[in-house]
């Protein structure tokens, strides 16, 4: 293996890879004990190949691969006239040619690899986008439902226009609904409205036709000028209303009116 000379590069790169035969490996170690220069090249070796395994995904070796390669080496000994009387060449005046026929296909290995990598951040940064994008114009297709739907309430030729306000006494307070029973869609709109003491609502009430109990329509409150709406709350379909109320809940609303109503209105006949 050294023939008196330094350990050559392939066969330090196959002690360092764990692939030298029992005799080998206990000729390469008991030569770096004594030799500086191969020492050295041995560490050097064994940081390359250390750097290399860590970039790259490791696979078996396919079958036989190790006995292939073994096979090459001792081709080349006897090609090159190993195993005579001839001094091997010292491995530093060997190193440029045998680094570059050893290390290429790993350098080629590292640079795919770190190539795959940036590919793939680039593939979850783009399909980050395109689910905010996705988000987006989710909102905006509900929004614009949503307002399609307030129009077609607002327009539709059976919607039922009514204008609440406090009876007989000057209808300072009032409201107006426009109700759709086939689609059970109600929008109120309010206006002169009197504050509310805390933890109370106005609750918004349709009085069917048919003589049930009122069902409640929701609750609203006024901005600092006396304005209220209502849009579109949760109410039965198909309820013929006869007329429309207000009173004044608790804050969580109630299930039936227990104070009086302060804003009432027929619906016309639809």
């Amino acid at each position: 293996m050294t023939d008196g000379g330094h350990i050559a590069q392939e066969d330090l790169a196959l002690y360092a890879m764990h692939g030298s035969s029992e005799e080998g490996t206990r000729a390469v170690r008991a030569h770096v004990e004594v030799c500086a220069a191969c020492r050295t090249e041995l560490e050097k070796v064994a940081r390359d190949l250390a750097v290399v395994a860590m970039s790259i995904e490791e696979h078996p070796l396919p079958a036989g691969a190790r006995q292939r390669f073994m096979e090459k080496i001792a081709a080349a000994q006897a090609t090159t006239g190993r195993g005579t009387d001839k001094p091997v060449i010292p491995i530093q005046s060997r190193q440029p040619a045998r680094m570059a026929a050893v290390w290429l296909p790993w350098a080629i290995a590292a640079t795919l690899a770190l190539i795959a990598i940036s590919l793939g951040a680039k593939i979850n940064s783009l399909n980050r986008e395109l689910s905010n994008e996705s988000h987006r114009l989710a909102d905006l297709t509900m929004e614009n439902a949503h307002a399609q739907e307030v129009l077609e309430v607002l327009t539709a030729p059976g919607a039922q226009h009514v204008v609440l306000t406090t009876g007989k006494t000057k209808p300072t307070p009032s409201a107006r609904a426009v109700y759709l029973a086939s689609r059970g869609c109600l929008i109120l709109q309010a206006s002169d409205l009197e504050q509310l003491p805390e933890n109370t609502a106005y609750e918004l009430w349709v009085i069917p036709a048919n003589g049930k109990a009122p069902i409640p329509a929701g609750l609203f409150w006024p901005d600092a000028t006396g304005s209220a709406s209502l849009v579109l709350p949760k109410i039965p379909t198909g309820v013929v209303a006869k007329a429309f109320g207000v009173t004044i809940e608790k804050s969580e609303g109630s299930p039936w009116p227990t104070t009086p109503i302060i804003l009432a209105g027929l619906a016309p006949p639809s």
